[in-house]
Order: structure tokens, then sequence, then C-alpha cells
């Protein structure tokens, strides 16, 4: 009997042989910028007999071969033209991936451990959100113990106190002043790996001291300072959709960098089930050592993915697609202000606001399909995670696909869509106001059609402007500057001539502005000289 089990454990203790992702090395590194800053000693880039994206590979197979059931690959990758099939009245289409495709609900927490992210985990109870958390604290090398201590459950009695610590009571009575009084922090904050399990149950005024750990990296209580480190977050909720005890405030869900959901338990694999209530098997307890990560490991890995190159045909991509969604003509009558955001903060109905958008294509106008445009920080989020895509399928380079494959999952609480738009009466286009993923994927495809039909790869004016301008001032006399002024006023002129004003063309303009105003003022520097 006890060979059977042993037999067993070993049977759920493998780990997937490498290369788990086979493929051509052209071994071409290219320059980064950040190679000029780093001064670190070359990182071990290997552990053992595998590279640490492979490892990270390996733990992605071991998890969803034997800890975590989901059987699904969502995240679909092509090395040629996939099989397809049509079901049902709705011609619901199947495509069967030619290369090696993921699931999501396993690859984004693994990916969030890699970049130090904030992840997001929706869905229903019962669907192993929080155990998908448990599993990344544990390939972090933190004890069982220590990482189900270390949960902090959301009640809507959750104190500040209960969640960052309390002051000591003998310093509470003998203390002069604040600063003398020591805190007893909670354990938690000084993790590589954070979970807040259904964290829209925290009381609002407790979120508010939850949003200074997860956005600063530290917690403060009677003017004392704990600073934590860097940590890769999980959270957890039932929905999204204001189903906690408390409306999450906007500030922290803004700090969520990808949301991902639980997808439902598929009942062709109740077998499995049945054999962990025989063997008592639980995952957790039996996690193959060569998965686990170390802190150098984790730190290397994250140097590793932000080395990863985005080269610019992909980045104007990218900018193409983000500078769709913010400009709002009827939010001001000055080009800076006609943004949705000057419309929110007016206080006005935004839906009176949108019937002001008259003459533009509402379909072709992508502008018109959000309720808001993006932030910084989730621009910032997207370009990480691509990296970080790239990084765990072995690229030196990100791709056009993970982008596109990692986008709806950055933007899955940010970007909102405005369900009122005509592009969502479209005939096939009303599921869209259901799956957020599926629309913000199409919604990115939309986005690159548009991008080629323009060919901004070969004529993008704008990018033209800008290479001239990065090669600097210097020595550049006053009549090529006049003559650059010029190219540029003729430019606006020529775009002055089209009807329709759209949302990446008024950024275009804002940009052209900037440089007119730039060669301004070096040629009034250039005239004071003299």
């Amino acid at each position: 009997m006890s060979d059977l089990i042993n037999k067993t454990i070993g049977f759920f203790k493998k780990v997937a042989e490498s290369p788990t992702n086979p493929k051509e090395d052209n071994g071409i590194e290219k320059f980064q910028i950040e190679d000029l800053y780093d001064n670190d000693v070359e990182e071990n880039e290997s552990t053992g007999n595998a590279s640490l994206d492979e490892k990270l590979r390996q733990a992605y197979f071991w998890i969803t071969n034997t800890a975590i059931i989901s059987p699904y690959y969502d995240i679909e990758f092509n090395d040629g033209d996939p099989k397809k099939f049509v079901f049902g009245d709705s011609k619901v289409p199947l495509h069967l991936p030619s290369g090696q495709s993921y699931s999501s609900f396993v690859l984004m927490p693994l990916l969030n451990l890699a970049a130090k992210g904030k992840c997001l985990i929706i869905g229903g109870p019962g669907r192993g959100k929080t155990a998908t958390s448990v599993l990344m604290g544990l390939l972090a090398g933190y004890d069982k113990k220590d990482v189900m201590r270390a949960i902090q459950h959301g009640q809507p009695q959750m104190t500040i106190s209960d969640l960052l610590g309390h002051p000591l009571p003998s310093d509470m009575i003998k203390a002069e002043k604040t600063e003398d009084i020591r805190i007893a922090w909670r354990k938690w904050l000084g993790m590589r790996v954070k979970i807040i399990d259904e964290y829209n149950r925290i009381p609002t005024r407790t979120q508010s001291a939850l949003l200074t750990v997860l956005a600063d990296n530290y917690a403060e209580i009677f003017d004392q300072i704990y600073e934590c480190p860097d940590a890769a977050w999980y959270l957890t909720a039932n929905d999204d959709a204001g189903g906690g005890t408390y409306q999450v405030i906007d500030a922290l869900k803004d700090r969520i960098d990808i949301v991902i959901r639980a997808l439902h338990f598929n009942t062709r694999f109740i077998e499995d089930l049945l054999k962990r209530i025989e063997l008592n098997f639980k995952p957790e307890a039996i996690i193959p050592e060569e998965i686990i990560f170390t802190e150098d490991e984790l730190n290397t890995i994250n140097k590793q993915v932000r080395k990863i190159h985005i080269a610019p045909e992909l980045r104007k991509r990218i900018e193409f697609f983000c500078r769709q969604f913010e400009f709002f003509e009827p939010a001001s009558n000055q080009l800076e202000y006609m943004t949705k955001d000057t419309a929110k903060l007016s206080g006005m109905d935004m839906r009176s606001l949108f019937r002001k958008e008259t003459g533009k294509d509402p379909i072709k106008d992508l502008g018109s399909q959000s309720n808001n445009g993006l932030s910084v920080r989730k621009i910032m989020t997207l370009l990480m995670f691509s990296k970080s895509l790239a990084y765990f399928r072995g690229n030196k380079e990100v791709e056009l696909e993970d982008i596109r494959q990692i986008l709806p999952f950055v933007l899955h609480d940010s970007l909102t869509p405005h369900l009122e738009s005509p592009f969502f009466d479209q005939v096939g286009n009303n599921v869209y106001r259901v799956d957020k993923i599926a629309w913000l994927r199409n919604l990115f495809d939309l986005s690159c059609d548009e991008y080629v039909s323009q060919d901004l790869d070969r004529n993008d004016p704008v990018d033209q402007f800008e290479e001239e301008f990065k090669k600097g001032l210097e020595n550049v006399s006053t009549k090529e500057i006049d003559k650059r002024l010029l190219n540029i006023e003729k430019q606006l002129q020529k775009w002055s001539e089209e009807k329709k004003l759209y949302g990446y063309r008024a950024d275009d303009i804002l940009t052209l502005k900037y440089l007119h105003q730039r060669y301004n003022n070096y040629k009034r520097w250039l005239q004071w000289k003299k």
C-alpha cells in the first residue's frame, strides 16, 4: 500500500520535461536603453538545468496538469492557420490553436508573480480563486502555514488595526508623543506575495489604508511608517459588479493591474475530483521543489522581463489604440480640454453629452464605444504585462499577438464600455455588451485594422517631425527653424481640411503644436543670442 502511495505522490510531483516550448534560438540580443544604467553583475539566467523562463513554464504546466483543474485554452497562439469549427444557431466559432496556448486562469497569476503586479481574480464561490492565490505564495517559497495566516479576509468589521497592526498598549500609556509609540505590525506586510480575499467586503475607511500599502508600499499608524517590499498582489472578489458589502473606491480599483475570471468547472473532469477525495490529495502539500522560486530568482525574472524588447512598429500600434478613447469633442471649445475627463468633472450627464457628438461615423469612431480614456498607469501596465507574456513564451521580443492576448485582462476594469453606442446595436455586436474580454480584444483588432488602412508604418508625418526634432537643436540655424515651423503649419492646414476629428488625430495635432512651440522658443533664444 505504501508503494502505491509513493507512486501516486511521485506522479503528482512530476514536472514537465524541458524544453516545454521547443523553438530555435537565433541568439540575437538587441541593445536596450536600460543597458546603459544597469550596473548589476550579470545575472544568472538559469536555475539548475533550466532557464528561469523555462522554470516558469514548468510551474505553469504542473499547475494545469496537477493542481488547478482548468482545461481551457482561451489564450490562443498559432504557428499557422488554426482549424475552425462552427456550432449552433448562433454560429459559435471554435478554433483549434496550432501553437502552444494557455489557460488565462493559471497563466495570468504566474505573469503577475513575474511582473510583481496587482491581480484581481473574480468569479463565484468555490472556483479556486483563493486556492490559486495560495499556490502563488507557495511558489514564491513561503510555507503553507505562513501563507494561510497572511491572507487578509475581507469582512464588514475589518478595521485599520486589523489590517495593518496595532499600537503596543504599554507604549500607549507611557508615551509622551506619537513617535514614541511602537506598532505591532502585521506580518503579511513584509511578504513578497500578498493575498486579500474578498476585498470588496472591506469597509471604505479600511480600503483607504489598504490603498496606501498597495499603491505606495508603506503602512502608517500613529505617524509610524512600515516600508513594505515590492510584492505580487492577489485580490479576490465574487464578482466585479458591486456585489460586495462595500463599493470599492475608484483609486483602489485603478491600482489593479490585471483582472482575470475564474472559469466554470467542466464536469467532464469530475473523475479528477474523485481521485482527490480517494487519495486525500492536496496540491499545495506536494509542490515539487524544482518549481519553487527563491527571492533572488523572482527578482532576476522581473529584471529580465523588463529587458524584453518592444519594437517601434508594435509600440506605434499600442499608441494608436490608446489615443482613440480620451478625446471628446462636446467637452470644450479648446482642443486640450476636449476630453472625457473634462466632461466627467463637469458633473453633466454623459449620455446627454454623447448625443451631441454629431456627424462622425459612430461605428468607425472607436472612442464612441467607451466612457473614458486610459491612464498612464494602465498604459505602463499593458507594456509590462506584454513583456511578461513574451518572456513566459521564451521570446526576446514582444509579438503583436502578445499584446492582443494580454490587453483585455489589463483593461478589463479600467476601460468601461459606453453601452448606448450604436456600435453595440450592429448585428452580432450585442454580445460585446456582456463579454468585456471579447469586446476589448475586438476593439484592439479594429484599431489595428484602421492603423494598417492608414499605412502608418510607412506614412506617419508625426513620426517624421519627431525624428527630426530628436536629433537635437544644437547648431540648427534660424533659417532651418523657419523651414520646420512652416512644414508643421502646412501639415496642420492639411489636417484642418478633414471634415471630422477623431481621437487619434487630436493627439497628432497637439503633438505638432508642442513641437511648434519648442521650435518657436528656440528661435526666440537664437534671436536674443545675436
